[in-house]
Order: C-alpha cells, then structure tokens, then sequence
C-alpha cells in the first residue's frame, strides 16, 4: 500500500475508519456495549474529516462532518408523509387499560395477542427516510398528515446512522427525538447566563432545538433518539412488532433496550409497574409506557380510527401534582359562545412545566369544588397536557373568600348568558360578540383551515373595533389602503395580506369546512365530508341520515352540522363567501366531478407506481372521491399494489378484496 499514490492510500484508509466507526457508532447508540473509549471513537471521527479535508472529493453523505451543521436555513418546508403519523389513545388506570383490551379483542373476533411494551419517552414524535441505505430526508410529526423537512437538524443527532449497515432500497423509520436530562439542565443552565428564558421541560426544549433554523447550533445542544416503527421498507417485514424492532436495530437504528415482549395484559401491567419505578432514575423523562399489539398481521387485523390504531394505548402514569394560590378567577369565552372559568394562579411547576392558569371547566364544577379567589389548592396536569384543580385545600382558606358567581351575561360583549336545560355550559347569546368573533376568525385564517398569513390576533381585534369584519366573507372585501391604516401595517404587509386573501380563496373545500368552525368538525371529518359531497351546497342540503353515513360522521356531529344549514344566517355567509369568490366546491374554481369508480371507496396504496409520487396518488384518488385509508381491514373496497408490494397485498388476498395494478389505477383515474 505504501507504493499507491497519496491519494488512493487517503481513499482506502477512509474506507477502513467508515467501517470502524459505523461499527462502534453502532455498538455505542445501539448495543449500548462500546468496545473503546469515547475519547478513541472521537479520534477516528477527527482523523476522517481531517482526510476529507485534504480530500474533499472522498467526502460521502455520511461524513461525520455533517453532524456539525451547515448555513443557517430560512424555514422549515412542509413535507406529507407517506403514511399518518397517527396518535394514541390514552388509558389512565388498570380498569381503562382493561377495557381498552376488551374493544380490542371484540375487533379481533377474539382472538388473544401478545403485547410489547415500550417506555413513552417524552419528546418529539419523527420519520426519517433512507434510499439505498443513505439518510434523505427528516420530518416532524406535524399534524399527522404533513411535518416540516428538519433534515440538516437531525443530521446532527449523532445517535440517527447517516448510513444503514447495510443498504436498502427505501425504509421509513419513526422514533422519538428528545434530550436527556444531563443536555438539558446544561442548556438551561446557558440559557440562564445569558439572560434568556428558561424551558420549562426537556420536551419543549427538544421541540425547540429540532426546529432551529442553524443546525449548527442544535448540533451543539445533544438531542438524542430511539426509534420505535419500522414504517416502510422494501423487502423487510418481519411478522412482530419485535422482530420489526430487531430488524431496526441490525440496520443501525437505536431502539430502547427496555422494550419488553409480553404475553398477555398482567404481564404488561406488570412491567409498566417496574418502569414506574425506574423513572426517577432514566436519563431521559418518561410520561407513562406504550402497549403494542405485538403480531402486526392482528394489527392490521384492528386497523385504526382517524385519530389513532386500535391496536395501541399509552398507559399513563399518575399525574404530578402541586399546590398554589388561585390569584383571580376570569371567564373565557371562545368560538362557539360557551363561557368556561380559569384559574389564574400564582406560577407552580407541574410535570416538568410551570401551569400559572388551570381550567375549571363549568360552573357545576366551580359550585361542586368551591374553588375561591385566594384559595389555596392542589393542582395536576391531566394526562400531563391540561392543568387541573383537583381539591381546594381548605384549611388554607382566607376569610374573607366569597363563593365564585358564574356571570350572567357574556363578559366580553354584555349580552345574556345562558344555559340550556340538560346543558352543562353557559353560552353567549349574541351572535356579534367581539370575543366569538375573534376566536372564529382566527380559526378560519389558520393553517390548518383558509391559511391566511398574517391575519393574526392583533389585527383581528383592529378590524372589529374598528367596525371593519363582522363575519368571515367581510375579510375579503378589505382593501390594501384601508389595511394600511392599521397599527403596525405599512403598504407592504397590507399588499402582502391582500395577496394571501386572494390565495386562500383557491383553498381546498375541506380547509374551508373545517374554517368554519362548525361544531365536532374537525379537520379528519371535513376531509371526509369533503370527498363525499364534493360542494359545500350539496353539504348543507344533506340530511341527517345521509350525513351519518359518511366515514367518521356519528349522530352528534350531523346534528351539528344540520344545526348549521338550518340556519339562515349561515346560508348567507355561505353565498357572500360565494360572491367573494372563495371555492365552494372540490377543486378550488373548478366544476366538481361527477361520480367515478371510487366515488366513496377507501383505497390502500401498498408498493410503488411507475412515475407517481406517493402525494400525486392520494391526490388523484381524492379527487376522484375516494379516501387513501392507511391499513387493508373488511373495510377497504381496493387495493392498488404497484412495485414492491408489503404485506399489505397478502392481506387484501387473504380478505377477497379488490387488487388492481398501475395500468388499471390509471384507467380508472382516468374515468370520466
């Protein structure tokens, strides 16, 4: 080797430290059993980018080089995923958990699987892609349907391989980023040095330093991360969820080491009991355990709701609680009119956050606890998200405290406030009122609905005490010189806001259903209702039996939704949104299509087809009235295999449903 050229003797002895550090990088993260110190595996690392210096051409896209950042990037695009990113249910005791297990079975006509469990760890949900064994791209959870493309950040995460052990074609793994306890009492401890707010847990923090725009300085803060689903790969799909986690870990993925199979429900309980004990001393926080079905054909078997899989819980563990004094008892009023009291308190750290409000949800529950203003009480936060009172500490209490009176009229606007016999809230009656109004408004210009820009809080308080938007179709008579006007709005941003108007008025329909704000209707059940009817006219006109045969609709949100067309004002907002040129119908201005062989079929795309992305595919069959659905159960109608199909083609055989190829997908998006 001494006789080859400088050059080649640098290429091969490149080759040599890729292996060797891939595979420490493996026993370290992984086998969490590292052979050398972690002083020698920094030598390798350094003595391979001084080579790629000397060299750049030898560079590869798993240089370690890469782990300390790049330029900073001006945002973060949206990416869909492949496959939702669903959510889990949660079940807070034994009697849930047990329950949860009965609906389970009763989908799988009785047959008894096998569990593993899984710590929660609390951070920040994630896919990474590899082609051909390279990581290609990183995506945050987001809403479930579309994250944000974090790649440069979790380059950074020197626990994800740059590059599998071994190559394959494509894979979609999904782990939980977070930052173990040591990195962030560290950043704390930085951010309090420099006069910066503190986070007030390691899950915002990681959620945070995921996002940042200069991966140079996330690769700073030590994010960490176990994958927990093998999502997609090609020419891997091994029968359990265990064998699916083995299989990550043989390619370079860390899973947790305290994963542990189980078979049946007590011995799950059981060893979420033994994690409950360990908490404390983890380096990272955990908030409960997840409890898997572990044989993925009874997975597929229980499918899933729009919200989470049937086929998996999180057990929660008691929440943390804490005690404070209530400072002022306020009544919020939001979109829908209904008045709900919250408890200003003194500043108090729960569960790792510091809760300074906690919602008292009604005034039955107000009457039933007695909470007062100056009254000390005891504090948690349910499912360790909302904060609650929980007893009012009575020997504590002032004497002078008065009882609470829940306002009879609306404290936002003055009008009557009342309270519907069988109902638990108390609603504003007018239907002007300031407050519902910029609730509403700003949920129609949301992302998740009409995506207005720009049209935030600030200038939705502006445009109604100024007399200028009484409704949703009044934003787009505005003006740019009228905007400009405004406080904090020069010629620009009032042109700029004029634009996003004119853009949002091409949202798809069910961006403008869920805008609406209509009761239970959130933004699966307007997809839904979107595909069915195509129109927001033949929407309104549907009556309720129609309306509850649609996917997800149950009798609740169909009333609701009759609720809405009943009545003549709505109808009216409805036509002047028409008039101002906002699409009432599928496919923007657009005519609507007329049925088509999918119109109402739920379709699992399973392989990949020929000159199609994965997005123009779920396009083409929603816009030809079909759903893209995520696992093949009794309920799929077709299947659409293209190359390299998964499991999902066996299980579509095996239930006798409809498979089609690319040729005959094509002709029948072609369909007329």
């Amino acid at each position: 080797m001494s006789g080859l050229p400088a050059r080649d003797r640098a290429a091969r002895r490149a080759e040599q430290l890729r292996a060797r550090i891939a595979y420490h990088r493996k026993r370290y993260y992984v086998d969490d059993d590292p052979e050398i110190s972690d002083a020698e595996y920094d030598r390798l690392e350094r003595e391979l980018s001084a080579l790629e210096r000397s060299y750049p051409e030898l560079r590869t896209p798993d240089s370690p080089s890469l782990r300390v950042g790049g330029e900073a990037a001006e945002g973060f695009e949206p990416c869909p995923h492949s496959s939702p990113m669903l959510s889990l249910d949660n079940a807070y005791d034994e009697q849930e958990l047990r329950e949860w297990e009965a609906r389970l079975r009763r989908v799988l006509g009785g047959r008894e699987p096998s569990y593993i469990v899984e710590p929660k760890v609390d951070g920040v949900s994630i896919a990474v892609r590899y082609r051909d064994g390279l990581l290609e791209r990183g995506v945050t959870r987001g809403d479930g349907q579309t994250g944000e493309d974090v790649t440069a950040n979790v380059r950074t995460i020197r626990s994800i391989p740059l590059r599998l052990l071994r190559p394959i074609p494509s894979l979609e793994a999904r782990g939980e980023v977070f930052l173990p306890r040591r990195a962030f009492d560290a950043l704390n401890r930085q951010r309090g040095a420099a006069g910066e707010p503190l986070f007030a847990n390691p899950r915002n923090a990681a959620a945070g330093q995921l996002r940042r725009l200069d991966s140079r300085i996330t690769a700073t803060i030590g994010l960490d991360c176990f994958f927990y689903s093998l999502a997609a790969a090609d020419g891997l799909a091994p029968p359990t969820q265990h064998e699916r986690l083995g299989a990550l870990r043989e390619l370079g993925l860390r899973t947790n080491p305290l994963n542990e199979r189980c078979a049946d429900l007590a011995q799950a309980l059981a060893c979420a009991a033994r994690l409950r004990e360990r908490r404390p001393a983890l380096e990272y926080q955990i908030d409960g355990v997840v409890i898997k079905v572990d044989e993925v054909e009874l997975q597929q078997q229980a499918g899933a709701t729009s919200k989470a899989p049937r086929w998996a819980v999180a057990l929660k563990y008691p929440a943390e609680q804490a005690t404070t004094r209530v400072r002022e008892i306020v009544v919020h009023v939001g979109r829908t009119g209904k008045l709900t009291p919250v408890a200003e308190l003194e500043p108090v750290a729960v569960a790792g956050t510091t809760v300074s409000r906690a919602t008292l949800h009604n005034e039955d529950e107000v009457r039933r606890k007695d909470v007062r203003v100056g009254d000390t009480v005891l504090v948690e936060k349910a499912g360790e998200i909302i904060p609650q009172v929980l007893a009012v500490v009575g020997s504590l209490r002032p004497a002078d405290s008065r009882p609470f009176v829940m306002p009879t009229r609306c404290p936002s606007c003055g009008a009557d406030a009342v309270r519907e016999e069988g109902e638990i809230a108390r609603v504003c009656t007018s239907a002007s009122c300031p407050a519902q109004l910029r609730e509403r408004l700003l949920h129609f210009a949301s992302r998740a609905a009409l995506d207005i820009h720009g049209l935030g809080t600030a200038l939705v308080e502006q445009l109604i005490a100024r007399g200028l938007v009484r409704d949703f179709a009044d934003v787009y008579r505005l003006d740019a010189a009228t905007l400009a006007e405004l406080e904090r709005m020069g010629a620009k941003s009032a042109a700029n806001l004029v634009a996003r108007l004119e853009q949002s008025k091409r949202r798809p329909l069910a961006a403008l259903i869920h805008g609406l704000g209509i009761r239970h209707v959130g933004r699966s059940a307007a997809l839904q209702l979107a595909a069915e009817f195509g129109s927001l006219e033949r929407l309104l006109e549907a009556d309720a039996e129609r309306l509850e045969a649609v996917a997800e609709i149950g009798p609740e949100t169909a009333a609701a939704l009759r609720h809405f067309a009943d009545q003549p004002a709505n109808r009216e907002l409805v036509r002047r949104l028409g008039e101002a040129g906002v699409a009432l119908a599928q496919g923007g201005s657009r005519p609507e299509r007329p049925e088509t062989p999918l119109s109402g079929k739920a379709v699992v795309v399973t392989g990949t087809l020929p000159g199609r992305s994965r997005e123009e595919v779920r396009a083409l069959i929603e816009a030809c009235g079909g759903r893209v659905v995520a696992t093949v159960s009794a309920k799929t109608h077709l299947v659409v295999a293209g190359e390299s199909p998964g499991s999902k083609l066996a299980r579509a055989r095996e239930l006798g449903i409809r498979v089609i190829g690319p040729e005959e997908f094509e002709r029948l998006v072609a369909s007329p």
